[in-house]
């Protein structure tokens, strides 16, 4: 009877497991590379188009993030940006025409972070690193959202 009793707890946990993990969701991923110069996204399958992920990373050893190119799909937008420099902190901003800033990520040194933006109409903004002085040293580019 223990071992019935054992059995069927299992099967129960396995199948909340296999709902829990199940593949008729709406919020599964693929990826795909948008931006050049290495900058990737990750939008959602089955054509929801409401969210998107881009990566963007520092240049470890100069003052450069890796492209000055980034795109992605209107609505909300997430920027996961690494700084691989030790000794440098960076972050990414992005603002929109007329110096209209959206927001900033936290100052990174050996680390990650992300920037979340909110629906984003399509157009071009720029991003950029404000730590220093680095913007005017060139760390920035165009996001091109469609």
């Amino acid at each position: 009877m223990r071992k019935l009793v054992s059995a069927l707890a299992l099967i129960a946990l396995a199948s909340l497991a296999l709902v829990a993990c199940g593949g008729g969701s709406d919020t599964s991923t693929s990826t795909s590379t948008e931006a050049s110069g290495g900058g990737g996204a990750t939008t959602p399958a089955g054509g929801g188009g409401s969210s998107s992920t881009i990566k963007l990373a520092a240049d470890p050893s100069q003052i450069a993030f890796d492209t000055k190119s980034l795109s992605a799909k209107a609505g909300n937008v997430t920027i996961d940006f690494d700084n691989p420099n030790d000794a440098l902190p960076h972050d990414v901003c992005v603002e929109a025409e007329g110096d209209d800033d959206l927001g900033c990520s936290d100052q990174v040194t050996g680390s990650s972070t992300s920037l979340d933006l909110s629906n984003l109409k399509p157009g071009k903004y720029e991003f950029y690193c404000s730590v220093d002085s680095h913007r005017q040293a060139g760390m920035e580019g165009t996001l091109t959202v469609q």
